[in-house]
């Protein structure tokens, strides 16, 4: 999910198309379209990393239409997914059904919810652009929720992303670039902060090469000194 701008209603235009005006988008107005705006096949990197993953209760982060959250599902994870589109959400239970995988889903605001501590043993944020300030919280958020040797992952639009035709927000501010990141996850071990250059096919909303930050980032386990009581 990403913090994009979405066309005005037209009945003469393809709804199906993502287009850039100037509003921020709906995003009970995009999900209530036809077909899956971002389509129903998971997010690259998160395909590719999810054997890096370990059983464990899972969150999906801005979840939108669910197809990170029911991918991972149909691999064995134990999958919350949250979002602020109730529309969304309710066509992530319809794709959950419609593979026979098992997803619970809440319909929450990012700006409130309570991950609680030490409650997932992994995280996945996917193209969730928010302002920087809510993200910086959202981010000492996730650091706290994961489980010591937890595992969270992100991938997002950097700041060259608005050199690029393929999607994604316009706005400067909710862009992430490798600096600001490491430092909102100051408590996490940082295993891998790519920026890179790769190729979307997701849907019809990213599509094209995208200037992208790719992170895997754990959580330490906390060691006792020698000669603790326990």
């Amino acid at each position: 999910m990403s913090l994009w701008p979405l066309p005005e209603s037209d009945e003469h235009r393809d709804t199906n198309h993502c287009e850039l005006p100037a509003m921020s988008v709906d995003w009970d107005e995009l999900y209530a379209r036809d077909g899956y705006a971002y389509g129903t096949e998971p997010n690259g990197f998160v395909a590719s990393v999810a054997t890096m993953m370990q059983s464990g209760p899972t969150l999906c982060l801005g979840a939108g239409e669910g197809r990170n959250a029911v991918y991972l599902a149909s691999l064995g994870f134990d999958v919350l997914a949250i979002d602020a589109s109730a529309v969304g959400l309710a066509k992530a239970e319809r794709l959950a059904r419609e593979q026979s995988v098992r997803l619970k889903t809440e319909c929450a605001d990012l700006a409130s919810f309570d991950m609680g501590e030490a409650c997932f043993q992994n995280i996945v944020s996917v193209f969730l652009h928010v302002p920087s300030r809510l993200r910086r919280r959202i981010h000492a958020n996730v650091v706290r929720a994961l489980r010591p040797g937890g595992l969270f992952l992100l991938e997002a639009f950097r700041p060259e992303q608005l050199e690029q035709k393929s999607g994604g927000p316009e706005q400067l501010d909710v862009l992430m670039s490798r600096a600001s990141v490491q430092a909102e996850l100051t408590g996490l071990e940082m295993i891998r902060v790519g920026r890179v250059i790769r190729r979307l096919n997701e849907g019809s909303c990213h599509n094209g090469l995208a200037a992208v930050l790719e992170v895997i980032a754990r959580k330490p386990h906390v060691h006792q000194p020698r000669g603790a009581v326990h």
